[in-house]
Formats: structure tokens, sequence, C-alpha cells
């Protein structure tokens, strides 16, 4: 009887040892910094273009001829802790900046886009950022997004994944099975309509 209970007790042990174990997912290691300095006033849409310069030195200013008039993005390539991103954050301008713009500089709708000038980029530091995408340059699973943030206020099904919704941080996260493609940021007043 007492070698039927040990053995029997050692199988069981055995079994237990050798179930899978869910990993538990590190959670982004910039979120943090980023949360902060970046994200927390995009969503409270107070970040200003010198303000993302000033983290960002290497990003340039790009205009981008469009047919509801041009705009003007902040480029960089990011290095992370988890690798390279690419960061193009959209300049916040009323219609009529738009088309003093467009008047400006002259490019037409389908025009290529151009560089602009250090010296514009300074004198446009006061501009609101409006938008933000962060876009992996390599794989990254959608676990550590959501041991960083927590489960998703709202999950919606695209023709090509999934769109994870933080609507009381600005932000939305684009997923392919379980891979992060895009996280877009914006002011949360315009997720809470």
């Amino acid at each position: 009887m007492l070698f039927t209970i040990v053995a029997l007790a050692s199988c069981l042990l055995g079994y237990w040892w050798l179930l899978p174990r869910a990993e538990k997912t590190a959670p982004l290691p910039w979120w943090s910094e980023w949360q902060a300095g970046v994200l927390q006033p995009l969503a409270e849409d107070r970040l200003t273009l010198g303000q993302l310069k000033a983290r960002l030195p290497a990003a340039e200013l790009w205009l981008q001829p469009r047919l509801d008039g041009p705009r003007l993005v902040l480029r960089d390539n990011q290095s992370l802790a988890s690798g390279t991103w690419a960061l193009e954050a959209e300049l916040a301008l009323s219609d009529t900046q738009r088309s003093s713009l467009a008047a400006a500089s002259g490019v037409k709708p389908n025009d290529a886009e151009l560089p602009q000038s250090a010296q514009m980029l300074e004198q446009l530091a006061g501009q609101r950022i409006e938008a933000l995408n962060l876009k992996p340059q390599q794989a990254v699973p959608a676990a550590g997004l959501s041991a960083s943030l927590g489960e998703p206020r709202l999950r919606l099904q695209l023709q090509e994944g999934e769109a994870w919704v933080y609507p009381q941080l600005g932000l939305t996260a684009h997923l392919r099975g379980e891979q992060l493609q895009l996280l877009r940021a914006v002011p949360r007043r315009l997720l809470s309509r």
C-alpha cells in the first residue's frame, strides 16, 4: 500500500513538473519613460514639436503633399530597448495653415515629399503634435504591450488582424496574429467622442 502511494505521488509530481507553464511576459522596457515624456503629454493634447524634437535629435521634418492639403510630419528611426521603431509624428495644422503652406511651398497633391530645413523646424517648435505613429522594425509580441498596459478597453476585428483600443491613453495598437504592427497615439479627446 505504501509503495502504491509513493509511486502515485511520484507520478503526479513528475506530471506536474512537466506541465508547460505560461511564461510571464515582460513589459516593453522603454514604455514607462515614453509614457511619461511623450505619450501622456500627447494624450493631454500638450505635446509640441519642440518637446518631441528634444527627445529625437536626429529627427527630420517633412512636407507631405495630399489631396486635403499638405501636412508636416517629423520622422525618425528610434532605437529603443526592444529594437528599432520608425516614428512619424504629424503636426496639428488648421485649414488656413495648410492653405498657407501649400501656397508658400508651391506643392501639388501628387508631388513627392520634401524635407524641410532645420530653421523651419525651429520656427514650428511650439506647434502641437496631432498624432504619433510608432512602427516596430522587428517582431514585437503583443503580449509585451499587454504586460505594459493591461487589457484593452476595446478589441476590434480588422480585415487584417485586430485593433486594441486604450481610449484613456489615446492609444490604438494594430496587431496581426500575435505581433504588434503599429502603435498610434492621439489626444484622448479624439477617442472619447
